[in-house]
């Protein structure tokens, strides 16, 4: 048997599709982490988030087994693209924007890999990354939006574009003006971001 985490997506979907279930167990396993944390900073609420998630495999899973995949081996951007659609989906079903907050409880940046850190060097990092939070949030919706497809997803531009289903200049517009307005509140905050 063939040693799965070393296949491609491409494999690994042809392989789910003719009926092996442990080939979509590492598509989901190498992928999840990635899909949940770009679905949750877009929701920014838990709940919908697992609720978002859950229902984007259930689609992944269908479309998979109707033969409706076609990215030629692009399962991550084809999988992000499921998910952004069902998170839009839900704004428009609920007339919502997505102004909920991290809770207590959880953050998004609790699952992002962090370096051997001491104690000190650790409530640095943490207070940090509530600054990027914080300044995350305060970006309208189109440019947090590329900003996390971007950075926390690693989509590169033009699969943000075919994402989105915008212009790539357009992508690289909404980047380019959040980095602005980013730095502008960094500024203005006086924070300091440098480790």
């Amino acid at each position: 048997m063939a040693n799965l985490h070393l296949m491609d997506d491409k494999d690994l979907v042809h392989l789910y599709q003719k009926g092996d279930q442990l080939a979509i167990s590492e598509l989901v396993s190498r992928y999840k982490q990635r899909i949940y944390s770009t679905i949750y900073f877009l929701v920014r609420n838990r709940e919908l988030a697992e609720d978002l998630f859950q229902d984007t495999f259930i689609k992944i899973l269908t479309s998979l087994k109707n033969k409706h995949y076609s990215e030629q081996g692009k399962f991550l951007p084809w999988a992000l693209r499921i998910a952004h659609n069902l998170v839009i989906d839900h704004f428009r079903k609920d007339k919502l924007m997505p102004l909920q907050h991290d809770s207590d409880e959880y953050s998004v940046f609790d699952v992002l890999p962090q370096k051997g850190r001491n104690a000190a060097e650790q409530m640095i990092y943490d207070e940090k990354i509530t600054q990027v939070r914080a300044l995350l949030d305060q970006l309208p919706f189109e440019q947090r939006e590329v900003v996390i497809l971007r950075h926390y997803a690693g989509l590169s531009f033009k699969e943000i574009s075919n994402m989105l289903e915008i212009n790539i200049n357009t992508a690289l517009g909404r980047m380019h003006y959040a980095i602005l307005k980013m730095r502008e509140m960094v500024q203005k905050q006086d924070i300091n971001l440098r480790e």
